[in-house]
């Protein structure tokens, strides 16, 4: 059993208050936006299911590969329908929004591992936070990290 102390309670209160200022951030608030207008414009959802239906064909092709007798048809429109839901307007603002959330969570992440210690390696996905002198390069000391 973990033993409750006052420094454990105090940590859980400032953690609580630091995940509501990410929530009530404006980069979190314009992903809900987006969200919603994704979730509630017809032609968007359209596109979305068109694409999701598109996709289930695309995957049953590749099971097969080239021997499926509509490879290449489905190889077409699958790029054509993809295309068409990447230049939705709702879509785009999406996809804008959630990379903008994520770089905040990407940017907090960093902020807080390093607070522990420079060596503790942060999972970004984003090769703007990674660098490869703070947690060893595997090259031999190479490029200049010991």
């Amino acid at each position: 059993m973990i033993a409750v102390t006052s420094e454990r309670v105090e940590l859980l209160e400032e953690a609580e208050k630091f995940v509501s200022m990410i929530l009530e951030s404006d980069i979190a608030e314009q992903y809900r936006q987006c969200l919603y207008r994704v979730k509630n414009n017809a032609e968007t959802q359209r596109k979305v299911k068109e694409f999701v239906e598109m996709k289930n064909r695309y995957e049953e092709v590749q099971r097969f590969g080239k021997y499926h007798p509509d490879y290449k048809e489905i190889m077409g429109k699958i790029r054509v329908v993809k295309r068409d839901l990447d230049m939705d307007e709702v879509i785009a603002e999406f996809k804008k929004a959630e990379n903008d959330l994520q770089g905040l969570l990407d940017e907090v992440s960093v902020i807080i591992g390093r607070s522990v210690s420079e060596s503790v390696k942060v999972p970004t996905g984003n090769p703007f936070f990674e660098s490869s002198c703070s947690s060893g390069c595997g090259s031999g000391g190479s490029c200049g990290c010991s």
